[in-house]
């Protein structure tokens, strides 16, 4: 295999959604894989003003889909047809309390009623108060704390009064 043949397969690679090419031959062996994006979150805290930031490794888009998916399906299938799902309106950061060394807004078994607050979300560091919309108990918690989440992704299980 001579170098035309090894960027050809290069470029194969990046302008398809193949995640890895691995020829072997009896004299060498190649392995092209696809290369994975680096993303910057910016996280800006409530008790200090000055931004966190992390990085997020993310695999190619086609590849990150199915994974994501996979997860929720069973998620939502587990869900009991006698609960409510409060769920995010806008995408963020996901937080279980006011601060960090504040306790819990809602844990499994509190009782939550219309207007009560159950998380914050944040995005472009404002902190919005997301309140419940029922009343009744809350059975599960669907996401880790300080964890992104997505437009209209499902937060908690409620269990209607």
């Amino acid at each position: 295999m001579d170098f035309k043949q090894i960027q050809e397969l290069i470029k194969l690679v990046n302008e398809s959604n193949l995640g890895e090419v691995t020829i072997e031959q009896k004299e060498f062996k190649i392995s092209i894989k696809a290369k994975e994006e680096q993303v910057t979150q910016i996280v800006a805290s409530s008790v200090t003003s000055a931004p966190v930031y992390s990085q997020l490794p993310q695999a190619a888009p086609q590849a990150a889909l199915p994974q994501a998916a996979a997860p929720a399906a069973p998620a939502a299938a587990a869900a009991p047809s006698n609960t409510v799902t409060i769920k995010s309106p806008m995408i963020g950061t996901f937080y279980r309390r006011p601060a960090p060394d504040k306790p819990d807004f809602v844990d499994v078994g509190t009782e939550v009623s219309p207007g009560k607050v159950v998380c914050i979300i944040e995005a472009m560091k404002l902190f919005n108060e997301i309140e419940s919309e029922v009343k009744g108990k809350i059975v599960k918690i669907l996401v880790e704390d300080a964890s992104p989440v997505e437009y209209d992704q499902p937060l908690f299980l409620v269990e209607p009064a």
